[in-house]
């Protein structure tokens, strides 16, 4: 399968990148600027392309059969930015896709993106965002995987989380192992349509994913 990973050069991308090099998958990642391809073909990206999320993306899609979007604006940027990448991005990615007859389309949301207006208001911006763009998958008719993970660390993945549509409890998890899940996602039968939710856990990844 060949799969478009925009948000390649971000901490989850490059995990993805990685993990991904050690499959029968084909990695092009979705890339800003030409000087990043070298290092994540090195990291296993099969082909880089470069494209912007907010505009035509659509030679970056041409013969994909899926796509992951793990790309965000990050924590330095304001509210516009967050808007430009995470919704207004994500949508355009989605719409493009949908165009070109692409039908799997996996997206790094965020725990309580479902309800953004009872989140605190420094972060009511991003989670609105992901809600919007979250809404908007819903309804495009691409087989959908949101994978809404709670709060990212940096520390090195257990291949172990827990995930339920939704996780009535505090945790994190590393971005390597929301890695871990986009990938078993990726190769899973059980996942088209779905909504959930996932932080460190006990559970092997393969197996939370199978007993959702």
């Amino acid at each position: 399968m060949r799969v478009l990973i925009a948000g390649a050069n971000g901490q989850i991308g490059r995990h993805l990148l990685e993990k991904m090099a050690d499959t029968e998958h084909e990695a092009r990642a979705l890339i800003r600027d030409p000087e990043q391809g070298p290092d994540l073909q090195k990291l296993g990206a099969t082909e880089t392309v470069v494209g912007n999320l907010e505009g035509d993306c659509r030679e970056a899609l041409r013969s994909c059969d899926a796509v992951i979007f793990a790309a965000g604006s990050g924590p330095k940027t304001g509210p516009e930015k967050t808007v430009d990448v995470d919704q207004n991005g994500a949508i355009n990615l989605m719409d493009t896709a949908k165009k070109m007859g692409i039908k799997r389309f996996i997206i790094v949301s965020s725990m309580r993106a479902d309800k953004p207006g009872d989140a605190p208001e420094k972060i009511r911006h991003y989670l609105e965002a992901k809600h919007k763009a979250d809404e908007h998958l819903m309804a495009s008719g691409l087989t959908y995987t949101i994978v809404r993970p709670g709060p990212l660390t940096e520390d090195s993945g257990s291949g172990k989380v827990d995930i339920r549509e939704n996780l009535d409890r505090p945790g994190d998890i590393p971005r390597e192992d929301v890695a871990n899940v986009l990938l078993a996602v990726l190769n899973s039968d059980n996942c088209d349509n779905r909504t959930f939710e996932v932080l460190s856990g006990t559970t092997q990844v393969d197996e939370a994913l199978a007993a959702l």
